[in-house]
């Protein structure tokens, strides 16, 4: 497949879910014209079928089932997305592999290490292409801040502080019901320390160690707003993860995962090295890229000293690409890999040693012990 070639074939998609990541403002359909060049969906299956169906003729999508096996028998793919719940993660993938289609998988790629071997060894036994979020290595500052962290800037790293937290879905006028969030399988280690765990591993590399600690902050939440608004939900997982990650060569980070940051004002990652310190900011709306990244250098020019904005090398996404794509850069980095036979940044491998992490951070929680990580990427 060529995509210089303007009589290729596009790259044929299936959608599984119909819910929030599929169809809100930053998610994959709303945003998903600004790679129909190269790409088109042309089925979708959710559980409920009216769902399926609702979706499909609001975006123009010609096929819906019921089921990712009745799509994948029916309709001819190159490559499913799966935008499943966390705990259905492995299922879908598996037979979305197990057909020999090419993958985006939302995050966590699994719940368990056995999980995300089969799916990495599957995919790899069958030359698959897999993608899987979160998309964070794949944003102009992120990937700016690796390569300056790669290159010297800072000097030898020391340690990094990393927020990968808000306060829960319970706290905002969540559109969907939010209790799953707090039930056995999902909780904020998997859906959001796992944001913060990619980026510090794919700034600094694979850790080898961690240790951790977890609790229930309050077994009751209200939701405060919303269609769900006043439901009272019972939380049966851990809602408050502090883990802290050994990179070796006294090498550290540390990282939150919690539904109790409500509010922030610091940097979301903090990277301390010998002869300075990088922030890392959330991006506000249209801010050029770099804006977001800021370093300290020891040994600046007078006229200098303190922090400064480093200068910007574009390396894999324009801001306004990015800015159009949205949750869409998952699906336009897979068909990307797909033409030109490039292996993804967003792999399974980094998937699967991000996933060790959070199971082991349980597990050291509970136990009170440092587990050694075995994957790396």
């Amino acid at each position: 497949m060529n995509r210089s070639d303007p009589t290729t074939t596009k790259v044929r998609l299936g959608v599984v879910g119909a819910g929030m990541i599929a169809t809100v403002d930053y998610g994959i359909l709303p945003n998903f014209a600004a790679m129909a060049d190269k790409a088109e969906i042309v089925a979708i299956a959710a559980p409920v079928l009216d769902r399926a169906k609702r979706v499909a003729v609001e975006y123009g999508i010609p096929a819906w089932f019921s089921s990712v096996e009745e799509m994948l028998s029916s309709v001819d793919l190159d490559a499913v997305v799966n935008l499943t719940p966390i705990p259905v993660h492995f299922e879908t993938s598996l037979a979305i592999l197990e057909a020999g289609k090419h993958l985006v998988t939302e995050k966590p790629i699994a719940t368990t290490l056995d999980e995300a071997n089969t799916l990495c060894d599957l995919a790899e036994q069958r030359n698959l292409v897999v993608v899987v979020a979160p998309p964070n290595m794949l944003f102009p500052d992120v990937a700016l801040a690796q390569s300056l962290v790669r290159d010297g800037a800072i000097g030898k790293v020391a340690f990094a502080r990393v927020r990968s937290s808000h306060g829960g879905a319970a706290a905002y006028a969540w559109p969907a019901d939010p209790t799953w969030f707090y039930q056995a399988g999902s909780g904020p280690i998997f859906d959001m320390a796992v944001y913060g765990i990619h980026e510090v591993t794919g700034i600094l590399g694979p850790a080898q160690r961690v240790v951790a600690f977890s609790g229930i902050t309050t077994p009751t939440r209200f939701v405060r707003g919303g269609p769900f608004a006043g439901k009272e939900i019972p939380v049966t997982t851990e809602d408050n993860f502090l883990l802290m990650l050994d990179f070796g060569a006294s090498t550290f980070a540390v990282v939150d995962g919690s539904y109790n940051v409500l509010a922030a004002r610091s940097p979301h990652m903090e990277i301390f090295g010998l002869e300075g310190t990088l922030n890392l900011y959330e991006p506000l709306p249209d801010e050029p890229p770099g804006t977001s990244v800021e370093v300290f250098r020891l040994d600046a020019l007078p006229g200098l000293r303190g922090w400064i904005k480093p200068t910007f090398t574009e390396r894999m996404f324009t801001s306004d690409r990015v800015a159009s794509l949205q949750r869409a850069i998952l699906l336009d980095h897979l068909v990307d890999c797909i033409v030109t036979g490039t292996p993804p940044v967003l792999s399974a491998a980094h998937a699967r040693h991000a996933l060790e992490i959070m199971v082991k951070a349980q597990e050291s929680a509970h136990d009170g012990a440092v587990l050694e990580l075995t994957t790396t990427f």
